[in-house]
C-alpha cells in the first residue's frame, strides 16, 4: 500500500509527519505533532482511531466533534453513542471494530459558549489523509465502512454523493472494498422527523450487511 503525501500549497498547509510504522500507539503520538493544515490550532488534541489492530472492519466517520476533542476518544458523544445503538440493532460488536476520522482534528466556530461543527474543507481533508493511509495499513481490514460524505472522499479519494451511493460497496483507493452509508450525526439531526425511526431502521439495514 502506497503513502501519497501531498506536496504543501501554502504557508498553512504542510506534511504530516507520519512515521514508518505500523504500531497504532506511535502513530496516535505522532499525530499529536502534526501540523499539515491549521486546524490544529484550535483544537484541544489530534482524535486517533482506536480499535483492535486485527480489526476485519473500520469505520471511517468526518472528524472529532465537541465531546471528542475534549475526551481525546473518537465516536463517544451523541453520534457515538447512536452508532453504537445501531451497531447492537445490526448484530455488530463495536468491539471488534477500528473506529476512526477522516480528519483527525476538530474544526469547530463559537456560537456563544458553544463550538459548533464546521465543515472540513478538501483541501484539510487531503492534509489528513497519509494518517489515515497509515493506518489502514496498520490494520489490513477486509472492508472501510465510510460514515458520510467526507469519510467517503477520503476513501475514495475522489467526492461522491452518499444519496446516490449509499449501501453499495465501492472499490477504493487501499485494496479493500468500501460501504457507503450515512453519518449517524444525520440522524440525530432528524430526530422529531415523522420518519426518524425509518431512517434508524435503513441505518441498522446498512450494517448488517456487514455481519459475517
Amino acid at each position: 500500500m502506497s503513502l501519497v503525501i501531498a506536496r504543501p500549497k501554502s504557508a498553512e498547509f504542510g506534511v504530516a509527519p507520519v512515521p514508518e510504522t505500523k504500531s497504532i500507539s506511535r502513530l496516535r503520538a505522532a499525530a499529536q505533532t502534526c501540523r499539515a493544515c491549521p486546524l490544529w490550532k484550535n483544537a484541544t488534541c489530534a482524535v486517533f482511531g482506536e480499535g483492535p489492530n486485527s480489526a476485519k472492519l473500520i469505520f471511517v466517520g468526518e472528524q472529532p466533534g465537541d465531546k471528542e476533542d475534549r475526551a481525546g476518544h473518537p465516536f463517544v458523544g451523541p453520534a457515538g453513542h447512536l452508532l453504537d445503538r445501531a451497531l447492537e440493532a445490526a448484530g455488530v460488536d463495536r468491539d471488534d471494530c477500528y473506529i476512526t476520522n477522516a480528519v483527525k482534528h476538530f474544526k469547530w466556530t463559537p456560537q456563544g459558549k458553544r463550538r459548533l461543527h464546521a465543515k472540513p474543507s478538501a483541501r484539510e481533508v487531503a492534509a489528513c489523509r497519509p494518517w489515515f493511509a497509515a493506518e489502514m495499513k496498520a490494520i489490513a481490514p477486509r472492508l472501510v465502512v465510510c460514515l458520510g460524505s467526507t469519510a467517503s472522499q477520503q476513501v475514495l479519494g475522489k467526492p461522491i454523493k452518499v444519496t446516490q451511493a449509499r449501501g453499495e460497496k465501492l472499490d477504493s483507493e487501499f485494496g479493500v472494498p468500501a460501504l457507503i452509508t450515512v453519518h449517524p450525526s444525520s440522524l440525530l439531526r432528524a430526530m422529531g422527523q415523522p420518519d426518524a425511526e425509518e431512517q434508524f431502521g435503513r441505518f441498522v439495514a446498512d450494517l448488517k450487511r456487514l455481519r459475517g
